[in-house]
């Protein structure tokens, strides 16, 4: 029997790039996963079917709360009951961040929203499901721009450590379930596929000389889910980059 066999796992943005990864992983170890995006339905749908092992896909988008209550009530609708919940969706715009007035109302707003209130939303909805699971579990997929002064706006840095601190007020407050982060440095994704500067950056710079990789992400999820004794952690996985910047 594989490690996962008969637990159900949501993960939110997991169309592509890190989401996509810790879905397959799981899916890869027995899980029912329910893969998530908020518009990309047809590549949603395609890994939904190649994970297999009854892995099914749900359209939402986390930033509107009733999306956020139907993800959960179907998912446990359909399977009837839910374990583990990776909130990875995530939303930004570049925005430099000595430029305030760039800084727009909207993009600030649509950044909590995404990043913050979906990730609220949703750990608040599933937290009656996962106490009743053996080892229910929430693991919010953060950034270093959480712990340092970075990322790719000041928004995003804001609402990233806003999940770091939620997190650990979760933790703290919401057990039998235990919730943790991963906090990413710069990741090859689609997303950062044309940040070639930034890639040569950290490269240059960081201990282990590379930018990470989705699955990276999904081996740090990984070790946060089958860590029985660890809640209210953030596991920084950036090669080392916080060490030096």
């Amino acid at each position: 029997m594989a490690e996962f066999t008969g637990r159900v796992a949501i993960v939110t943005g997991s169309s592509s790039g890190i989401g996509e990864a810790i879905a397959r992983r799981l899916g890869e170890l027995g899980a029912t996963v329910v893969v998530n995006s908020a518009s990309s339905v047809e590549s949603g749908t395609a890994v939904a079917r190649s994970i297999g092992n009854g892995a099914v896909y749900m359209q939402g988008d986390i930033s509107k709360k009733d999306h956020c209550e139907r993800l959960i009530d179907d998912t446990v609708a359909q399977f009837g009951r839910l374990d583990i919940l990776v909130n990875n969706a995530g939303w930004t715009t570049p925005v430099p961040h000595h430029d305030l007035d760039a800084l727009t109302d909207e993009i600030f707003m649509k950044t909590f929203e995404v990043n913050v209130y979906g990730t609220w939303w949703l750990g608040k909805m599933a937290g009656p499901h996962l106490k009743k699971a053996q080892d229910g579990n929430i693991v919010n997929v953060t950034s270093i721009a959480g712990v340092r002064q970075l990322g790719s706006s000041m928004a995003y840095s804001m609402t990233k450590a806003a999940l770091n601190q939620m997190t650990k007020l979760m933790a703290k407050s919401c057990w039998p379930v235990r919730v943790n982060a991963v906090a990413p440095g710069l990741i090859a994704t689609p997303w950062t596929s044309d940040w070639g500067p930034q890639h040569e950056a950290v490269k240059s710079i960081a201990p282990l000389k590379r930018s990470g990789t989705p699955e990276d992400c999904a081996d740090a999820t990984l070790a946060l889910l089958r860590s029985t004794y660890a809640t209210g952690q953030i596991f920084v996985v950036d090669g080392g980059l916080t060490l030096v910047q």
